[in-house]
């Protein structure tokens, strides 16, 4: 398993009429999370555009449990618990600043060829990088 903790403040224009972290925001908190858990592999979405691949999203699940509100600090994990092939599949865990879990969540992604637009396996540099974390899967 792999895993990054990230922490951040709910921003006011992230949040709704009842002082609410808004439903819609969360997948932008979320890609936060995808895309530095990344870089502290030494993978940036970046260079991986431009070696051709991309990486779309194919499928959110959110399951709310607690609201999270303006100015809130949250501690955002984000983990790939199973070694990708042609998708990647992250889950998170938003906790707040009582340390209550609020929020469960889970993307899958799609490696696809920016060319051809088909999918593809996952890039050899990249699955040297993540392999020491699935070793024995």
């Amino acid at each position: 398993m792999l895993a990054h903790q990230l922490k951040f403040r709910v921003l006011y224009s992230d949040t709704d009429k009842m002082g609410y972290m808004y439903y819609g925001r969360y997948a932008k908190y979320l890609e936060m999370g995808r895309v530095e858990l990344l870089r502290d592999l030494g993978l940036s979405y970046r260079h991986m555009e431009d070696s051709g691949l991309i990486m779309p999203v194919l499928d959110l699940k959110l399951k709310y449990i607690k609201p999270l509100y303006y100015d809130e600090e949250v501690i955002l994990k984000t983990k790939i618990i199973k070694k990708p092939g042609t998708r990647i599949y992250f889950e998170y865990e938003l906790i707040n600043s009582e340390g209550l879990l609020t929020t469960l969540a889970e993307t899958t992604l799609v490696f696809v060829d920016k060319d051809s637009r088909k999918p593809c396996l996952i890039p050899d540099d990249f699955k040297q990088k993540i392999a020491p974390y699935f070793e024995g899967h």
